[in-house]
This record gives C-alpha cells, sequence and structure tokens, in this order.
C-alpha cells in the first residue's frame, strides 16, 4: 500500500512510537523509509548556515542511528538523514522528492506532555504546517501501534459534509477496501439535526463512494464532536481513524489543522490520519471506487 514513507524526527526520544510505526509499516509492504530530522531551529536561525560545516548534522545522524538502528533492521532501504533548515520545508521539500505516500509524525516537541494544547494551537509548528501543505496523507502517532494481520480491521472516517471531508471519506473506502476492513463512517452534530437525518444524509452522500466496500457503517451522534469521535473510536475498536486536515478554510495553503482533528490525534489510542485535498490515493494497490484494481505508475517530482 505504501511504497516510500517518511518519518519525521528529533534526537529527544518523543517520536519513538512514530518510528516504530514506520518501521513496521515499511518492513511489511517493503516500502523506503527516509528518518528525517531537520536542524536549525533549537539552534537559533543564524546557526543554520554553520550547522553542517561545523559537524553538528553528523553528531545529530549518529546519535539517530543509535538510538534507532535496532528499530530499523528487517527494514530493507532506510535512510537515515539530518539536514539543516526549517523543519517543515525540508520534510514537505524531501516528500516532493521522493513522491512520498504517507507521513509520520509523532508529537514532535519536548513539551508535548505538559503543553501539548498549545503546541498544537502554534501556526508554526512543524505537525500543522506538514500536514497543511503535504500532497499525501499525514499519520500521527502518539501511542504504540499493535502491529497484527490484518493490519487495520476497523475503520473509523469522521466527515463533517465538507467538501474535503469527502478525501477522507474516499480514502477510508481505500484503505477499507485494500484490508476488507470495516469502515465505520460517522458525523457528530452539535446541534439543529437529529441522529435519523444524520444517518439518512451520511448513506446518501457516501454510499456512492464507497463501493465495493464489504462492510460500512454509519454512526451518528450528538454532541462535541472530538469527544463523540473519541467515544465511537473506542465503542467500534478502531485501528485507525481518518479526517480530513480542515474544512473551514477551502484554501489548503490558508488552513491549520482544524481543532476537533487536533482534540483527536492528541487523545486517540490508535493513529489518526490526516487528509488534504491534495492527496491522489497513490498506492501500491490501487482500488477505484467500483472495487477495481488500478495500476499506477508514478514518478517522483524534482
Amino acid at each position: 500500500m505504501f511504497k516510500d514513507i517518511i518519518v519525521g524526527v528529533t534526537p529527544t526520544g518523543i517520536d519513538d512510537y512514530a518510528v516504530n510505526a514506520a518501521a513496521e509499516f515499511a518492513r511489511k509492504f517493503e516500502a523506503k523509509l527516509y528518518l528525517t530530522h531537520v536542524a536549525g531551529m533549537e539552534q537559533g536561525w543564524g546557526s543554520i548556515e554553520t550547522l553542517e560545516p561545523s559537524g553538528e548534522t553528523d553528531r545529530i545522524r549518529n546519535q539517530l542511528e543509535e538510538m534507532y538502528g535496532e528499530v530499523l533492521n528487517g527494514v530493507q532501504d532506510a535512510k537515515i538523514s539530518v539536514v539543516a533548515g526549517i523543519p517543515h520545508s525540508e520534510i514537505l521539500r524531501l516528500a516532493r522528492n521522493k513522491n512520498t505516500d504517507l507521513i509520520i509524525m509523532g508529537p514532535h516537541t519536548k513539551e508535548f506532555e505538559e503543553k501539548r494544547s498549545k503546541m498544537w494551537g502554534m501556526a508554526g509548528s512543524t505537525l500543522e504546517r506538514v500536514s497543511q501543505k503535504a500532497r499525501c496523507p499525514v499519520m500521527i502517532v502518539r501511542k504504540e501501534v499493535i502491529h497484527k494481520e490484518p493490519l487495520f480491521e476497523n475503520v473509523l472516517v469522521a466527515t463533517d459534509f465538507s467538501e474535503q471531508a469527502e478525501c477522507a471519506v474516499s480514502y477510508g473506502g481505500q484503505v477499507a477496501r485494500q484490508y476488507k476492513a470495516n469502515l465505520i463512517v460517522t458525523h457528530v452534530a452539535e446541534s439543529g439535526a437529529t441522529e435519523a437525518e444524520i444517518l439518512a444524509r451520511l448513506e446518501k452522500e457516501c454510499a456512492p463512494r464507497l463501493q465495493g466496500v464489504s462492510s460500512v457503517s454509519y454512526l451518528a451522534s450528538l454532541g462535541k464532536p472530538a469527544m463523540e469521535i473519541l467515544r465511537m473510536a473506542q465503542q467500534t475498536k478502531a485501528d485507525l481513524i481518518i479526517m480530513a486536515h480542515h474544512t473551514r478554510e477551502k484554501d489548503p495553503d490558508k488552513a491549520f489543522l482544524g481543532s476537533t482533528v487536533v482534540q483527536v490525534a492528541l487523545n486517540s489510542l490508535c493513529p489518526t490520519m490526516s487528509v488534504n485535498r491534495y492527496f491522489d490515493l497513490r498506492c501500491g494497490l490501487m482500488y477505484d471506487q467500483t472495487g477495481q484494481v488500478v495500476e499506477v505508475e508514478s514518478e517522483a517530482v524534482v
């Protein structure tokens, strides 16, 4: 399903779960894995151009090799790289050059446990910027991922019926077809609709996109979206939550990660996948809306 995976890391160890998940996906799909750290912000803007000549990038690379060398055992094609620059810009540059089909990230800050809500609210956070402009899904991993066969059995997709959320629903269908997983599509309304009305709309708008999915169910709820999505994820034993990374702003270059996605990603027991409108559903076995396999050849974008 995935052929080229990037996992963004720091030398703090806060991204261990993300690295473990990325390595397992790379082994399973025989994918290329790029474990990447971008140095510069911690040392200050003025020091970026001196990081490589000073040997600092080599020092950090050696540190990461010591930290994750054993984790990467069995990955056929893994590369640890440390580059100087602005983190989100360099990760996005690498993703374009390698035509990456998945970016995996952890909370990405030392103060995650104490200041996670504030960190996600920062307009300049690496995770927010990467999710904002990535052309592929961004998986956010904050807990250990249980690796089993099949990898995903229950996939929960949350939609608010926006144009952007259609991408999440379509991608959820792709994943469900790939793994023959149970697909649960949900919408949470804070007010203004009954559960019966929501269910009717879910089936009407989503069913045409989910042809070929063997098991689809719809859930409606009233309340606070993040809390209800987390509750339904536990109730359905979801292995993966898929959501649009923004909804209010139609232009991905102007939109930031929505507060609902933030709260879900930072509290979910399973990975949360953020999808934006640029994603073209490229994967090793891609399925069209009827469930038929589509052969896709991709070339790296230089």
